[in-house]
């Protein structure tokens, strides 16, 4: 793997749907940290149709706070450090912007081969537009026409274990190889093939002079039994970027900058939550989600393994009409504190798809945007915990499991006016249990700090450590079955200096015990009424814990919550649990 030398800068580019960020990473007193961000609107789109411009005001944005050159008179990134301090040694790059990939799979069984390669597209900004297999009752010609009018932009082909059946494999790669041929030789698309490896160079043969792109990963299903995606995701990742380069101006380049290390931001991201899983041990799961312009993502960090799910039809961006098919303005008015009509929610929809890096210009639209942020992850939250991977503890199977580290991002959330309407966002959406540590990617560095880990293991870890994310809580989410206004919960908290804060948190109530970021304190929490905040009924617990920009936050609401369906009264306790929280 190449590596930059200690102390080396790096420039991270990551272009998304919204919005294009320039963050540079330098060594100060010997550890890299985080050194400041420029930001500007996507222009992927109309009227510039090219990433450059953006990527160029992005980067004017930190010159003029850093106050370092990044760009030559021939608008070139300077690609070393000068004597003058202007330049940067490393340029890595992400990028989520573009149009959700369209993904026709193939398989033999449509439970085994095929459900895996539908699971791969769950991995990444795609979308399944058609598919076949040995359960296909169609007619190959059907089948044929089928692939030529989803018109894909990649075809996934599973299929077979390793030294198992050829011959029906054969007879599913003449169907796409024909479909695929029948395409204008501009509108073929990208191959991939993770089915059975001992057929591996028969099936370059027959497809590679045929695709756009043609690549090959591992099995992801080497027996019935097992399910392999990770050789794949990668195959998968560099497949979106050459596909993309065909279709935005400026992705190339912006990949020759990096070195031809350019990353989907979700794969970067993901690298990070598995880095964290590895160094937090194996009996901790950890939690990210982003609510991005192009798509939500839900990662799950356990064992050292990833668990990725990508939900581009629930981006916060130019496709956020699209929650419509999974919700409705009622549920979405719900979350706020005024009334409002379906069509006024309906036109505050449109319009952000019209004008996705929009900010909201009044207090009103601003609790609309953060409705819709609370109902798409909550969405993607109720899809990802059906398919959560074995060996999560959690209370009840309907619940969100005992996740001790919650990790979040996505404009929705870091540009929320207060961190407690960050949290409150959050809490409502995932409704999480137990006792978490919620931190929040105020500037989006996830995807960044995953690109650099390609050229520089250290820098990820150290940036990590100096406090360039903000530790939002301590969470304490009990689960009672108590009645509203009982007592649930006893919380003490004493200081360094020996003084206590007491808390007594109540069934439907919130309560907030102050702990400042750099402070440590002792909490006890001793559950009543057969309370249980994670290690069974009625069991205390007394753990040292460190300070966070909310303190210790009390959530008694109950899970699953439940909003009272008369309107005055779920207004007020709306505006209450934001007033205890500081929103």
């Amino acid at each position: 793997m190449a590596s930059v030398i200690e102390g080396d800068s790096v420039l991270a580019l990551d272009v998304g749907s919204a919005t294009t960020r320039a963050i540079l990473f330098d060594v100060v007193e010997g550890r890299y940290r985080f050194i400041a961000i420029g930001q500007s609107p996507s222009t992927a789109h109309a009227p510039f149709n090219d990433i450059s411009a953006g990527i160029g005001e992005a980067i004017e944005k930190l010159e003029e706070i850093t106050g370092r050159t990044f760009i030559d008179v021939e608008q070139s990134i300077i690609s070393s450090v000068q004597e003058d301090g202007s330049g940067v040694d490393a340029i890595v790059a992400t990028a989520s912007v573009g149009e959700t990939l369209r993904v026709v799979v193939a398989g033999l069984l449509s439970e085994v081969s095929l459900e895996s390669a539908k699971n791969l597209v769950e991995t990444t900004y795609g979308r399944v537009v058609g598919s076949i297999s040995l359960n296909d009752t169609r007619k190959d010609e059907e089948q044929i026409d089928a692939i030529l009018k989803a018109n894909p932009d990649l075809i996934i082909i599973a299929g077979g274990t390793d030294e198992g059946a050829s011959k029906s494999l054969k007879k599913i790669i003449e169907i796409i190889g024909l479909a695929v041929y029948l395409l204008p030789k501009d509108k073929r698309p990208a191959i991939i093939f993770a089915g059975n490896q001992t057929m591996d160079t028969e099936i370059r043969e027959l497809l590679e002079s045929l695709s756009s792109e043609f690549y090959t990963a591992s099995n992801i299903r080497p027996s019935v039994e097992t399910e392999d995606l990770r050789s794949a995701r990668t195959t998968l990742a560099r497949a979106l970027i050459e596909i993309r380069k065909k279709q935005i101006p400026g992705i190339e380049a912006l990949d020759m900058w990096a070195g031809g290390r350019m990353l989907p931001s979700y794969f970067a991201e993901g690298r990070i939550i598995q880095l964290l899983s590895q160094l937090y041990g194996t009996q901790k799961a950890l939690l990210s989600v982003n609510l991005g312009a192009s798509a939500t993502t839900i990662s799950m960090g356990l064992g050292g393994k990833l668990y990725p799910k990508i939900y581009p039809h629930l981006g916060m961006g130019a496709g956020v009409a699209e929650l419509l098919k999974y919700t409705n303005p009622e549920n979405i008015a719900r979350w706020l504190t005024f009334e409002a009509s379906s069509q006024r929610i309906n036109d505050y929809i449109y319009t952000k798809a019209l004008y996705p890096d929009s900010i909201p210009a009044t207090k009103d639209g601003l609790q609309i945007e953060q409705a819709l942020g609370r109902e798409a992850l909550r969405i993607a939250m109720e899809s990802a915990r059906k398919k959560m991977p074995d060996g999560v503890p959690a209370l009840k199977s309907n619940l969100l499991p005992l996740f001790e580290i919650i990790l979040a991002g996505g404009s929705v959330l870091s540009n929320a006016p207060t961190l407690g309407q960050s949290l409150l966002i959050l809490l409502d959406a995932l409704q999480p249990t137990g006792i978490s540590t919620i931190i929040l990617d105020q500037n989006n560095l996830l995807p960044a700090l995953g690109a650099a880990a390609e050229i520089n293991s250290i820098l990820p870890v150290q940036a990590l450590e100096s406090g360039a994310f903000v530790n939002l809580a301590t969470l304490v989410s009990p689960l009672s079955n108590a009645r509203y206004g009982t007592s649930i919960l006893q919380a003490r908290l004493k200081h360094a200096d020996g003084s206590v804060s007491t808390a007594e948190l109540k069934e439907g109530g919130f309560e907030v015990l102050p702990l400042g970021i750099g402070q440590v304190a002792d909490l006890s929490l001793v559950p009543l009424k057969r309370t249980d905040i994670g290690i069974g009924a009625g069991k205390k617990v007394s753990m040292k814990v460190g300070g966070s920009a909310l303190g210790i936050v009390l959530d008694g609401r109950g899970r699953p919550l439940d909003l009272t369906s008369d309107d005055v009264r779920r207004r007020e306790l709306i505006k209450k649990w934001l007033w205890t929280l500081g929103g």
